[in-house]
């Protein structure tokens, strides 16, 4: 595909997309046309509520406070985590019209998701929020990065630094937990001075193992407080 094409895609699916993400039918408001979702699909996609643990973020089912995966694990680097909705279902189906169907103007919705957290955490209020960076490459062969253009929604917001770098490795997606751990390895470096306090922002969590190397790069470069916030968890 030219980079015309690309480019007049790109400005179609944000300013005209043709639908609901979610449930097909058209949009009518420019609340609607915004967000790429109608009124009542919008309504109905919340983040979990309930007990989470105040590590991962993910929902607790019999513990207290931690779940038993990070009371039973390794130390983490990172300080404590956010994510918003389950990656199953409706919000599996939301994700894929994002990062895959190129729904950009989804970007506007889930940037109002981000910022209703910061305004209810005031631990989030003073952090600088680092972008996860993608692989090196991706926004050359795809002409966009989900992350990055999430991030962009938030302009003028919140403050952005884009110190972290990502060197050449193999996808996430196509391997296992451990194997995720071990490509990530030294693969994710840090360019200048880390913020002080840290909220570095990814799409999905699975293993946690981008989240991990990302928060140590960033503790060892300075930072004192890194939290994380990811859209979806797995």
């Amino acid at each position: 595909m030219s980079v015309f094409k690309k480019i007049a895609l790109a400005v179609r699916n944000f300013l005209f997309p043709q639908a609901c993400a979610l449930c097909g039918g058209s949009l009518n408001s420019a609340g609607e046309i915004r967000c790429g979702l109608c009124e009542q699909c919008r309504a109905g996609i919340v983040p979990v509520r309930g007990e989470k643990c105040n590590l991962c973020g993910k929902p607790l089912i019999s513990e207290k406070e931690r779940c038993l995966p990070c009371r039973s694990g390794e130390e983490k680097s990172y300080d404590r985590l956010w994510a918003l909705f389950p990656y199953t279902g409706k919000y599996r189906k939301l994700l894929s019209a994002y990062k895959f169907g190129k729904n950009l103007s989804l970007a506007n919705f889930f940037a109002e998701k981000v910022l209703q957290v910061v305004a209810e955490n005031p631990v989030l209020q003073e952090a600088c929020f680092v972008p996860v960076p993608p692989r090196p490459g991706k926004i050359k062969d795809t002409g966009w990065d989900q992350v990055d253009c999430l991030v962009k929604r938030l302009y003028g917001r919140v403050n952005v630094c884009r110190c972290l770098k990502r060197r050449s490795s193999m996808i996430q997606k196509r391997l296992g937990r451990e194997e995720r751990i071990e490509n990530m390895k030294g693969r994710i470096c840090l360019h200048g001075q880390a913020p002080e306090t840290v909220l570095v922002i990814d799409d999905v969590i699975t293993t946690g193992s981008t989240m991990e190397v990302c928060s140590k790069e960033l503790k060892a470069g300075g930072a004192k407080k890194v939290y994380g916030l990811c859209l979806f968890y797995d």
